[in-house]
C-alpha cells in the first residue's frame, strides 16, 4: 500500500516518533544502463525489447505512450499534496512507523492494508495467504527501526459476513504473526459486516503491527555516511504494492490468471498472489551483528520515494541495476504495459524487497554469510554525496 510519508527529525527520544522520514523530499535521477529486456509479450505476439536510455516518467522512446501509474487511477502528486495538508495538522505523522516512549523503550506501531491485490485474490479464490500479506506490510515498516513485533490487530470488513472465507483470511495473518516472530500473535480486531458496502463475496483488510526497541538501539539512518553499502533482500513478487497498475496490465494483455507467467513454471495468479516476504527475523539477526545504520522497506514508490527517507541530507545512494536478476513477472509487466524504467522503480520493488543501508565491514561479513547460504542478499549500491537515487 501506499504510504503517508513526510520529512520529520529525530529531535527528541521523549516524544512521539515517526521513524525513518529523515529526508523525504529529494529529487531523483533516473538515468538507466540496464541490459535489455527481452520477453515476449502475449498481448502482441511479438518481441518486443527496451534499450537503456535516459527515461522520462510517463512517455516511450518512440513518442508513444506507455501505461504510468496515474492511469491506473493513483495519483502519487495527489497522495503528496494531502500528505503536505495533513503535516500542518499533525507534524509528527510520518515515516515507516511512529513510537511512543515507554520508560527506556520505544512502542512502535505501524499500520497498513493490503490495496488491490485483494481483487486478485477474489477472482483467483486464493485467501489462504492473503492473512500473510497484511502481517507483512505492517511488521516490515516497523523493523526498519529495529523493533521487535510484539502483538497485531486487524480490520476486517464485508457487505455480508462468509464465516469460512473469513476463516481463511484470518488464519493467514495468525500465520503471518508466527513469522514475524511476533511474542503475542493476533491480540484483536474488528469484524464489520456493512451491508451493500463491498462487492458480493469482497472484503477489505487493515492491519496494525506493535513492537518494541530499547531507545539507544533505534535505527534511525543519522550514521549514514557516504561509502556506507547498501545491501537489498529479494522479494517474494509484487508483496502487496503496485497492483492497481499491474491489473490494468493484466486486463489488457491475452492471459489469463490461469494462464502460465512467461519465464515461470506456475501461472499469472500464482505469481500475483505469491505472499509478502517477512523479513523481520532477518533483518533482526543482522542488526544484532552490528552495522546496521537505516533500513528502507521497498513499497509504494519503490526504491526512488523509499531509500532517499532513511539518508541523512546531503546524501543520495547509487544502485546497481544488474547486481541482481529482474524476476520474470515484472518483466511480464513492463514489457506488456509499455512502462518506462523509471516508473517501474517508482511503482514495484523490482526484485528487492527491503534495503539495509550498512558499514562497508558489515557488508563483507553479510555476503559472507551469503556464500555459505545462511541468506540470500545481494550488494546493489552504496551511498554517495548528492541527491536522490541514481541508477547504473
Amino acid at each position: 500500500m501506499e504510504s503517508r510519508i513526510m520529512q520529520t527529525s529525530f529531535s527528541s527520544l521523549d516524544t512521539p516518533l515517526s521513524f525513518n522520514s529523515v529526508n523525504r523530499n529529494r529529487s531523483s535521477s533516473v538515468a538507466s544502463s540496464r541490459k535489455p529486456l527481452s520477453i515476449v509479450c502475449p498481448q502482441t505476439k511479438t518481441r518486443t525489447r527496451r534499450e537503456s536510455c535516459v527515461l522520462s516518467m510517463s512517455k516511450k522512446d518512440d513518442g508513444t505512450e506507455g501505461f504510468t501509474y496515474k492511469d491506473s487511477g493513483v495519483d502519487i502528486d495527489a497522495g503528496t499534496e494531502l500528505i503536505r495538508r495533513i503535516q500542518k495538522l499533525a507534524p509528527m505523522i510520518g515515516g515507516f512507523s511512529g513510537g511512543i516512549p515507554l520508560g527506556d523503550d520505544l512502542l512502535v506501531v505501524g499500520m497498513d492494508g493490503v490495496g488491490t491485490k485483494l481483487k486478485f485474490a477474489f477472482e483467483t479464490g486464493i485467501h489462504e495467504t492473503i492473512g500473510i500479506d497484511l502481517v507483512a506490510m505492517s511488521v516490515n515498516d516497523i523493523v526498519t527501526c529495529g523493533a521487535k513485533p510484539l502483538g497485531f490487530l486487524d480490520y476486517y470488513g464485508t457487505s455480508h459476513l462468509d464465516v469460512d472465507l473469513a476463516e481463511k483470511v484470518i488464519k493467514g495473518i495468525v500465520d503471518g504473526c508466527k513469522q514475524s516472530g511476533c511474542k503475542y500473535g493476533l491480540i484483536g480486531g474488528e469484524t464489520a459486516e456493512m451491508p451493500g458496502f463491498y462487492g458480493k463475496g469482497e472484503y477489505d483488510l487493515v492491519g496494525v503491527a506493535i513492537g518494541k526497541v530499547k531507545k539507544n538501539s533505534v535505527i534511525d539512518g543519522k550514521n549514514i555516511v557516504a561509502g556506507d553499502v547498501l545491501i537489498g533482500l529479494p522479494s517474494s513478487g509484487l508483496h502487496s504494492n503496485g497492483y492497481s497498475l499491474a491489473r490494468m496490465v493484466v486486463a489488457q494483455s491475452d492471459l489469463s490468471l490461469k494462464d502460465q507467467l512467461p519465464g515461470e513454471s506456475i501461472s499469472l495468479g500464482e505469481a500475483l498472489m505469491a505472499p509478502t516476504l517477512i523479513y523481520v527475523k532477518q533483518v533482526l539477526d543482522f542488526i544484532n551483528k552490528g552495522g546496521v545504520k537505516g533500513l528502507a522497506h521497498i513499497t509504494g514508490g519503490g526504491f526512488t520515494e523509499n531509500i532517499p527517507r532513511v539518508l541523512p541530507g546531503g546524501l543520495g545512494v547509487v544502485i546497481h541495476t544488474d547486481a541482481w536478476e529482474l524476476p520474470p513477472l515484472f518483466k511480464f509487466i513492463q514489457e506488456c504495459g509499455s512502462i518506462e524504467e523509471s516508473e517501474m522503480r517508482r511503482t514495484f520493488n523490482m526484485g528487492i524487497g527491503m534495503v539495509m543501508v550498512v558499514s562497508p565491514d558489515a557488508a563483507l561479513r553479510i555476503l559472507g554469510e551469503v556464500e555459505n547460504g545462511d541468506y540470500v542478499a545481494y550488494r546493489i549500491g552504496q551511498v554517495i554525496q548528492g541527491q536522490g537515487v541514481t541508477y547504473h
